[in-house]
Parts: C-alpha cells; sequence; structure tokens
C-alpha cells in the first residue's frame, strides 16, 4: 500500500510566514516588483497562493512586509495625508524625522535604505518602492501633477535619508529636526502644491 500524497494547500505551519517572506524576497530581488506574482511566491514557498494572501493581503503589503521595515510608511504618511495639503511639508518631514530619529527603529530603516540602493542598484526603490508604496498615499495631497510632484519630493527626503542617516553628513546628521523642518519643510510644500511652471 502506497501512501497517499495530499493535494491543495500546505498547512500553516509556525514556519510557513517566513518561508514566504524569504520566497518573496528572493523573487522581488531577482525579478522585480513587476515580475514577481503572489502564485510564484507562492510556488516557491510549497505553499497555496490562498495562504499568502491570508498572511500578508495583497502584493503591496507582501513587497512591505519583504522589505522587513520596522514600520509602514503607509501607516506613518496616513495622519499627514488626513490632514489635507495645507502644511503638508512640514507634517511630512516632522514624521519622517520622528521615525527616522527613533533609535529603536533606525537600524531597520538603515539597513532596508541601503539595502534598496545598493542590493539591486535602485531597482525596488525606483519599480516598488515609491510608485506602490508611497506615491499612492501622497496622491492625497496633491491636486495635479502627481506624476511629477511625487518623485520631487521623494527626491527630496531620499536626499535627506542618505545625507542625515546614511552619510551623516556635517551638519545635516547634526542638525535639530526643527531646524530640518523649517529649512526642508516649505520645499517639499512646494512640491506638493506650489506653482511648477
Amino acid at each position: 500500500m502506497t501512501a497517499r500524497t495530499s493535494r491543495g494547500r500546505r498547512p500553516g505551519a509556525p514556519d510557513t510566514r517566513a518561508e514566504v517572506l524569504a520566497a518573496a524576497r528572493a523573487s522581488f530581488a531577482e525579478k522585480g516588483f513587476r515580475g514577481t506574482t503572489i502564485r510564484a511566491v507562492a510556488a516557491a514557498a510549497g505553499v497555496d497562493p490562498a495562504l499568502v494572501h491570508h498572511y500578508f493581503g495583497s502584493k503591496d503589503d507582501l513587497f512591505v512586509a519583504a522589505l522587513e521595515i520596522p514600520v509602514d510608511p503607509r501607516a506613518v504618511l496616513a495622519p499627514v495625508v488626513a490632514a489635507g495639503p495645507d502644511g503638508a511639508g512640514e507634517r511630512l518631514l516632522r514624521a519622517f524625522l520622528g521615525v527616522w530619529d527613533d533609535p529603536a527603529v533606525q537600524p531597520g530603516l538603515l539597513a532596508m535604505v541601503r539595502s534598496l540602493l545598493v542590493d539591486d542598484a535602485g531597482g525596488r526603490l525606483r519599480e516598488a518602492f515609491v510608485p506602490v508604496v508611497v506615491g499612492p498615499v501622497l496622491a492625497g495631497l496633491v491636486a495635479d501633477r502627481a506624476d511629477v510632484r511625487i518623485p520631487l519630493v521623494a527626491s527630496q527626503v531620499l536626499g535627506l535619508i542618505v545625507a542625515r542617516y546614511v552619510v551623516a553628513l556635517p551638519p545635516m546628521a547634526q542638525m535639530p529636526a526643527d531646524d530640518v523642518v523649517a529649512r526642508i519643510g516649505p520645499v517639499l510644500q512646494h512640491y506638493l502644491t506650489g506653482d511648477l511652471a
């Protein structure tokens, strides 16, 4: 008598979620965001696609989880967007600095940024992080030309991350958060709502 092989979904073992995340990281690194599918990640992890959806929801959520970001930027940005476009540049920067200046969170964020910038020459940042994670949230703050405004905001914020946290460029690295907000907040506000002509 031969053992019967079961078909369908593999039961969710305690390490199944980690296996799905490992398969997702490998796929996002190799194929990029567009080339990765829930079905392919599930096949690589040996699970049913429904289990991937159960653990992570959408492909966007799977991507955020695979990055191992210590905070979900969509949740951080939601109150900024909810308060409307007026003053959003300063609010955005305060929210951003509040997360990045937290010593419990900063090491994980630095690891994520280094991975995004170096490991795949910015491909995941360009293909997915900005257009999939940050762009849709920030779109709630712009009335027009989101295709121009959001990359301008992203370029300013990425430059700030690199100067203040990755390279620790003086005096940017030592500048009090209030000074950073006073100097860069108006630039972000201009990118969000100002005249781009």
